[in-house]
């Protein structure tokens, strides 16, 4: 009895613990098909790249993100050969408890089998039976009998079924290792893959040096006109903090002038009463004025922004942060170029500091509003123009524009056209896009898309 619990104890294990690895290898295969994806619509913005003549950042970044996802992949397939490894092992070690579990079963059927031929006569199992001492004794070795012969009619089908499950195991093993195989020829596959990408990397790196003086010179126009942008920036966020603090103010003025009114009134009516009581004679008692308790200290709170004293603008600005990371991207079709934030660029002596992110995309795309809001500024920066927007306490910028659709204090929907992309050479453009706080913080664009 305790050796069926312990084979039905060691089949349990086994079954949820190949449960428990097929889910993990499902997830780690759907991940892999992910990654492939993700690769793969690389390759096709990279593709898109060729058509320009001058080769860009926007390349670069492409291949180095392919190589980044590429090391994914090869992350993901060693997982999974881990995981396979860990499924043959764990085949082995039930395959050698099952075997020597078998050899236990034979071995004591083989005993009880030698026994019941010693002992075969008809004649011994009734002069077993008509030897006991009472009736009752004769039934219990009757009894015993039957339990004999059933006891191994079982071993015969433990063994039958013990033998099934070494089987099953060892196919269980054989098909691990074919997976396993398998898996180990994607591994080198993705290997000789990324030695490509690697020197397609280094292919790129090497043509944009060829390029690196003109790249040396748009990095200093980009710089100028980032500064630009900035000073922009800063003027139409402190413009816009002025107007709100006037605009509460006003509202606060008129507040407290409606409220004075309605003292005066109140004080002019009361007044009225009693004049109107002395000429009559009727004694009017004086009103009591009730004594104002001083005012409680209010508790300390995080100091708002200006703008979130008006419930209207408030909501724009929850609004959009609800939105964070399902923005729709400002143009159709598009690749970063530069990303947000100090980066350097391997093989070239280039480093900038973005205050957003620089994407590539045709020139003449339409650029449109990420999110609904208010035109703030429309700006030149050099023979380029240029356009903020306001959404509650936030404020996205799109620059490089050849034209602009849009004026000051226009109200804009999400999607709405607001210009159209400049070319930068050879039907090339790149869109500086820029996300900003009223406490003139920029904040990483791709982080708030899509």
């Amino acid at each position: 009895m305790i050796k069926k619990i312990l084979l039905l104890f060691i089949v349990m294990v086994s079954i949820c613990g190949a449960y428990a690895q097929s889910q993990s290898s499902a997830d780690l295969k759907k991940k892999q098909a992910e990654i492939q994806r993700e690769i793969d619509a690389l390759r096709k913005q990279l593709d898109e790249t060729k058509k320009y003549k001058r080769q860009s950042l926007s390349a670069l970044n492409i291949v180095q993100k392919k190589i980044r996802l590429r090391e994914a992949q090869i992350r993901n397939v060693n997982q999974q050969i881990n995981l396979i490894q860990g499924n043959i092992n764990s085949h082995w070690r039930d395959i050698v408890k099952l075997r020597s579990e078998l050899d236990t079963l034979r071995l004591q059927y083989e005993k009880s089998v030698v026994y019941a031929y010693k002992n075969r006569s008809n004649y011994d199992f009734v002069n077993f039976i008509f030897s006991a001492g009472s009736f009752n004794d004769a039934l219990k070795r009757v009894s015993y009998l039957k339990s004999y012969r059933a006891y191994r009619e079982q071993q015969a089908v433990n063994i039958k079924n013990t033998q099934t499950q070494l089987e099953q195991k060892i196919a269980n093993l054989n098909q691990s290792k074919q997976q396993k195989s398998s898996a180990l020829e994607e591994q080198n596959k993705q290997f000789q893959v990324l030695q490509e990408e690697r020197k397609e990397k280094d292919a790129v790196v090497s043509k944009i040096k060829g390029q690196e003086k003109e790249l040396l010179k748009d990095m200093a126009a980009k710089r100028k006109q980032d500064n630009a942008l900035k000073n922009a920036l800063r003027a139409a966020i402190r413009r816009e903090v002025d107007a709100e603090r006037k605009r509460v103010a006003a509202i606060e003025k008129e507040r407290k002038a409606k409220e004075d009114a309605a003292r005066k009134a109140a004080a002019a009516t009361a007044k009225k009463e009693a004049d109107d009581a002395a000429k009559s004679g009727t004694v009017v008692a004086k009103p009591v004025t009730p004594v104002e308790k001083p005012a409680e200290k209010p508790a300390a709170t995080k100091p708002l922004s200006v703008f979130d004293n008006r419930d209207e603008v408030k909501l724009v600005s929850d609004n959009f942060e609800k939105n964070k990371g399902s923005l729709p991207w400002p143009v159709n079709a598009g690749r970063i170029a530069m990303k947000f934030g100090k980066h350097r660029y391997e093989g070239l002596t280039v480093d900038y500091d973005n205050p957003g992110i620089t994407i590539e995309a045709d020139a003449g795309s339409t650029v449109k509003a990420v999110f609904d809001g208010e035109v703030s500024y429309v700006i030149s920066v050099g023979p380029v123009q240029g356009v903020i927007l306001r959404h509650g306490k936030y404020f996205t910028t799109y620059s490089n524009l050849s034209s602009v659709s849009v004026s000051k204090g226009q109200q804009i929907k999400t999607g709405q056209s607001i210009g159209r992309l400049d070319e930068k050479d050879a039907g090339r453009g790149e869109l500086e896009f820029l996300i900003t706080n009223d406490k003139n913080v920029n904040l990483n664009p791709e982080t708030w898309l899509r």
